[in-house]
Order: C-alpha cells, then sequence, then structure tokens
C-alpha cells in the first residue's frame, strides 16, 4: 500500500534518461565524498565544537548565535558542514526517485536506498561526535563510514549502468582475480583506519580549547604512522601484482583502465602522506589528503565492480503499465537512452 503511493508520487516526475541516473549517481559519490573532506577542513580549523550541542547548533537554537566563547568563524565552518548534509541528503533522494521512476531491477534499488539510510547514520555518528566532545575514535568511525559510503554509491553507479534484463552477471576476470581486488579493499580499509588512528594522535583534535582539551590517542605518532605505511605498501603491492595478472590473462581494457587510473591515485596519495609527515601536517594537506581517500576508496570499488557486469543498458521506453512497477516485456531495459 505504501510503496503504490510512493510509485504515485514518483510517476509525477519526468521520466529520468539513463545519463540523468547515471550523473545523480555520480553526484551522490561526489557528495558523499565531499562531505568528509569538509569534516577534515572543520576538524583543521579547530572548529569541530563551532557548535557545541546536536541536533540544535546551540541550546534552543538550530542557528549560529553570537556568543563570546565560540569565534564567529568556528560557528560558521561547523555550521556550514550541517548545512552540507542537507545537500547530501538530496542528492541521495533525487537518485533514489530517479531508478525507482526508471523502474530498475531490485539492485539497483537497493543501493539508491542505500544513499539516504546511510547518510542519516552518517548524521546521527557526527552527533554522537559531538556531544562526546570529539572523541578520537568517534570521529575516526565517521570518517570510515564516510568511506564506505562511497564505496557504496560507486557500485550504485556501476549498476545503474548495467542493464536490467540479464538474469544474472558475468565475470570479466577469473575469480582469482576478483578475489585478489576484494583482498586490495580489506587491504584499504587497514589503511583508512590506520589514517584515522594517526590523526586521532595527530595535532588537528578538531577543538583548541586550553580549558578542556579534546582526549587524544595515547599512542607515540611515529609508530601509527609506521603501521599506517606498511598497510599502504600492502596495498599497493597487491594492485601492482593484480596489474601483472591482468595483462597476463588479457583482461578487459577497461578494468585494466581501471587499474592504471587507481594505481595513479594511491601514488599520489603517498605522495602527500609523506610530505604531510615530513613538514608537520599542515591543515590544508589534511583536506587533500581526505579527498585522497575517498577518491582510491572510489577508484578501487570501481575496480570490484568492473570484474563482474551484467553488460550495458539497452535502449528502451517505459510505459504506462509501468506505474503498477510490471516491465512492458522481460527483455526490456526500461530505460530511454535520450
Amino acid at each position: 500500500m505504501l510503496y503504490r503511493a510512493f510509485l504515485r508520487v514518483v510517476d509525477l516526475f519526468p521520466l529520468p534518461s539513463l545519463r540523468v541516473q547515471r550523473i545523480l549517481a555520480l553526484i551522490a559519490i561526489v557528495t558523499q565524498g565531499g562531505i568528509a573532506v569538509t569534516g577534515a577542513v572543520v576538524r583543521v580549523t579547530g572548529s569541530g565544537l563551532g557548535c557545541p550541542t546536536w541536533p540544535q547548533c546551540f541550546p534552543g537554537s538550530f542557528t549560529p548565535v553570537g556568543v563570546s566563547e565560540v569565534p564567529v568563524l568556528h560557528q560558521a565552518v561547523e555550521f556550514g558542514n550541517r548545512l552540507l548534509t542537507f545537500v547530501v541528503v538530496l542528492a541521495a533522494a533525487a537518485v533514489v526517485i530517479a531508478v525507482t521512476r526508471a523502474r530498475r531491477r531490485r539492485e539497483v534499488l537497493f543501493f539508491a536506498w542505500l544513499m539516504p539510510l546511510g547518510t542519516v547514520v552518517q548524521a546521527v555518528i557526527g552527533g554522537f561526535t559531538v556531544l562526546t566532545g570529539l572523541l578520537w575514535w568517534t570521529v575516526a568511525v565517521h570518517l570510515v563510514v564516510s568511506m564506505a559510503m562511497v564505496w557504496l554509491a560507486t557500485l550504485l553507479y556501476a549498476k545503474v549502468g548495467e542493464r536490467d534484463a540479464a538474469s544474472e552477471s558475468t565475470p570479466t576476470v577469473p575469480a582469482a582475480l576478483r578475489a585478489l581486488v576484494g583482498l586490495s579493499g580489506v587491504a584499504l580499509t587497514g589503511v583508512l583506519i590506520a589514517g584515522t588512528m594517526v590523526t586521532g594522535a595527530g595535532p588537528h583534535a578538531g577543538d583548541k580549547s586550553i580549558e578542556e582539551p579534546v582526549p587524544r590517542l595515547g599512542i607515540e605518532i611515529v609508530t601509527l604512522v609506521h603501521a599506517h605505511s606498511q598497510f599502504l605498501v600492502g596495498y599497493l603491492a597487491l594492485l601492482v601484482g593484480l596489474g601483472f595478472a591482468l595483462y597476463a590473462v588479457h583482461a578487459p581494457n577497461s578494468v585494466k583502465r581501471r587499474l592504471h587510473v587507481l594505481i595513479v591515485l594511491v601514488l599520489a596519495q603517498s605522495l602527500i602522506g609523506l610530505v604531510q609527515y615530513f613538514t608537520g601536517v599542515p591543515a590544508v594537506l589534511v583536506a587533500f589528503h581526505v579527498a585522497g581517500a575517498g577518491a582510491c576508496t572510489a577508484a578501487t570499488a570501481a575496480l570490484w565492480a568492473a570484474c563482474r557486469t551484467r553488460g550495458p543498458v539497452e535502449t528502451a521506453r517505459v510505459t504506462s503499465n509501468e506505474v503498477e512497477g510490471q516491465p512492458t516485456s522481460p527483455s526490456d531495459g526500461r530505460l530511454p537512452l535520450h
């Protein structure tokens, strides 16, 4: 009943072309990764408690108020980051409406609905982070979940471009190589977690209060940096080995291109990390490093998605009988491509 009512509302929107759906999915990737970058800006500017309560900014007000205890800049930066959450929600809602209106397969709908649901979870985690005074591990969880959302948004983008009529996906590389891509994803997770621990012990706590300093991770930062770098070396080694294997089995060019892009991104991210370490972690590079983490996550997810495919979407149209959720024919891709 509720779903039919939702379909009636969705069907008031114009039928989105495949291009529109892919653009909206791409925007979902950018917004999910972008809000992690703005979160890093909040941290390095010491604006983490610019709005000291949640969901309100100050007790009794959802917007910043003039108080001498909290600098205006910190209020503006933190409140601006909170406002961006609405942009992320709108992008997530737009992609849900688009793929529902186009009557895409359940797999696409599932990944689309993960966007708004994940954003709500992220908002709750962000609130918990503020209410606990920016405890380092809450900040770490916040970033790791953001990267998970980038991964899921990238898979959504890949699945939107596949046709719905195929009964199942087919492998483009041997199963062992797909497993190796999965292992590289595990290594990337290790890199990200170790990186958040470096942040937890590093100089950018998110708030510069002398009276109530933010609790930090009590592990020597050099030790954490070495752990972080070792995970990165393992991650890069897996990707290089994967590259040789892909060429040995004559993998499709699309898969190899994605690997090339990923390796370039990882090398660039490594360079940023090295410069950070030897220059005392300047604030501006922290934002670039978080952006690089999102880019590497998206590229790894794209490589994973390329290891299996259902084939590209074919030209087809949605007809009126699909208002009830039924495709015109079993082979109908249900998407206008113009």
